[in-house]
């Protein structure tokens, strides 16, 4: 698989790249990564790739004509029809691990890194596939996010990891119908014991269904606490529902025990 980067820092990629999976996936030759500098793709002397925005707005807005170029140049390339074009910003679809899973399918993936106060428009009407945001914030460039949605992507190709086994019981595991599952459940490790903060003891007891079961209540509590929203769409037993209904009202009685 490869991954095109168009982007005004070329440099700001060769220090998140160069570690962990994404440099594993690379040195194993699972992936490449091209970034394409957008300035190399201007005529001025001042190789200028923004201007004030029409309308008398504030901020800067990068030009769609080195876009549009460096574009051409990436799609001369490319034979395979498994590609995609994707404009990072903070005013695209949200990325989740179902976007994770669907990017991993391409043969290669464009990003397109915004900056300042965006792109023009055109961009995203008539040269991107689709516009994403890697969350509700503002950062400074699209180059934080394309990070992130490497990793994300890389560590679903297979071979990556070693052992995709792991990524079966992971948080916002994708599920039928569109629905995505709750979080993951704690872990611990050794030692046992640090601190006087103890690990629960049934994980140490070898029993295996008692741990099944501690990890599930446990993946519910979490999801609860953190993301209770998960748990309006993931498949949930009978005896998860009576157990988080259990939690919930001791929860609630506990708030009320706080305000006395």
């Amino acid at each position: 698989m490869v991954f095109h980067v168009i982007t005004i820092f070329p440099q700001f990629f060769e220090g998140p790249f160069d570690y962990g999976v994404v440099a594993r996936a690379k040195s194993n030759g699972l992936i490449g990564i091209e970034t394409h500098d957008l300035r190399d793709h201007t005529f001025d002397r001042h190789r200028t790739v923004d201007d004030r925005p029409f309308g008398g707005d504030e901020g800067m807005v990068l030009k769609i004509e080195p876009v549009f170029l460096v574009l051409k140049k990436i799609r001369e390339s490319q034979r395979d029809k498994r590609v995609r074009t994707v404009l990072l910003s903070a005013q695209g679809k949200r990325f989740d691990q179902s976007m994770a899973l669907r990017f991993a399918g391409y043969k290669e993936v464009t990003f397109i890194c915004g900056r300042y106060e965006g792109v023009d428009e055109r961009v995203a009407e008539h040269l991107a596939d689709e516009e994403v945001s890697v969350g509700d914030f503002v950062l400074s460039g699209g180059e934080w996010a394309c990070g992130i949605v490497v990793d994300a992507v890389t560590r679903l190709l297979p071979g990556a990891l070693g052992n995709e086994a792991s990524t079966q019981q992971e948080s916002f595991r994708p599920l039928d119908g569109g629905r995505v599952d709750i979080l993951d459940c704690p872990h611990y490790t050794r030692p046992a014991e640090f601190e006087g903060w103890k690990t629960p003891e049934v994980l140490l007891s070898g029993n295996h269904e008692q741990i099944r079961r501690w990890r599930r209540r446990a993946a519910l509590k979490k999801t609860w606490r953190n993301r209770p929203e998960l748990l309006g769409t993931a498949p949930l037993s009978r005896s998860d529902r009576e157990w988080l209904a259990a939690l919930q009202q001791q929860d609630a009685g506990a708030e009320v025990h706080h305000d006395q």
